[in-house]
């Protein structure tokens, strides 16, 4: 939990700075890339301020009327980033594209800027503006991919798309994806921009800002659809959970397995169900005992699982 606030906090201020300086750029050059991307930044600060949310919520204490934690929330507000924000960001920053490009470009100060007694080309500021974005980005993309990496060390997960349709840490997720479309975003941004500048053909900027919207929108559904696989109660993986079920099926005293479930009810938090035959010459005393230690190997093998439900069957 600490490592995913790390991450959320990293990404919030850098991109609270980086809205700012896009918006300023944007007001001096009327790029519709920058305009994107300033909708892009402000659509990740808030993303930051509804994990943040999402985590400090989902850290309550379990309740009467929430039994097993309140743990689901991060989920619910991961999915809010996704539909809300990175929908609306996406949506609005295509939106304007298609505008200037049916428009046959932007309008684009052509007058120099004198500040401090230089005076310049405003184009200039989105250079740096973007390139500054670029620097930023990468120190919260460093974190965010630190926090998945280390889930992938853990779980033994090969590839970030491994990673991506297994892990249950959605902020991390999150704030991964996010930094990731950030850097390229920027990257498009700044491509588009210097094409117009060299080219004299406003259409470069333009298309850069319908490509960053389609690729917020894209991204949107995916994480959407990420989330919802946690919020509908999905199990551990196949094989993480077969596992757990060769630890119950070898436990000395076991003669059947009958059931056995996993559930994800928080990120990183699982809980398990069995019903467990033992041998019929076991006492009810040594059969409690056994299901006692039963449990904590369960939970030592694997420190997602917090709850674990054993019962014994006849």
């Amino acid at each position: 939990m600490a490592s995913s606030t790390s991450v959320v906090l990293a990404a919030l201020f850098a991109n609270g700075a980086i809205a700012a300086l896009k918006f300023g750029g944007f007001l001096l050059t009327g790029s519709p890339a920058m305009l994107s991307e300033t909708y892009h930044s402000i659509s990740d600060t808030g993303n930051q301020v509804f994990l943040l949310i999402g985590i400090k919520y989902g850290a309550q204490e379990a309740t009467r009327s929430h039994p097993f934690g309140h743990g689901k929330a991060q989920f619910f507000y991961s999915l809010l980033v996704s539909v809300m924000l990175f929908g609306i960001a996406g949506w609005e920053s295509a939106r304007h594209g298609i505008s200037a490009l049916r428009a046959g470009g932007v309008h684009r100060a052509s007058e120099d800027v004198t500040l401090l007694g230089q005076t310049f080309d405003p184009v200039y500021v989105n250079y740096a503006v973007l390139l500054g974005a670029i620097v930023f980005e990468s120190y919260a993309f460093w974190k965010a991919y630190q926090g998945i990496s280390r889930q992938m060390d853990e779980y033994g997960w090969t590839t970030f798309r491994e990673a991506f349709h297994k892990t249950s840490d959605v902020t991390t997720l999150t704030a991964l994806t996010e930094d990731t479309i950030a850097l390229a975003g920027a990257g498009i941004a700044l491509f588009g921009i210097y094409l117009t500048r060299v080219t004299e053909n406003p259409m470069y900027d333009a298309g850069a800002a319908l490509i960053i919207g389609i690729m917020l929108m894209g991204f949107a559904v995916a994480l959407a659809w990420e989330n919802k696989r946690l919020i509908l109660g999905e199990s551990l993986p196949k094989a993480a959970e077969d596992d757990l079920r060769d630890i119950v099926r070898e436990w000395d005293g076991v003669t059947d397995l009958v059931d056995f479930r996993t559930v994800y009810f928080g990120a990183e938090e699982l809980l398990v169900t069995a019903d467990v035959a033992f041998e019929p010459a076991l006492d009810a005393e040594t059969i409690d005992d056994r299901i006692t230690d039963l449990e904590r190997a369960l939970k030592a093998h694997n420190d997602q699982v917090q709850r674990v439900y054993i019962e014994p069957e006849a």
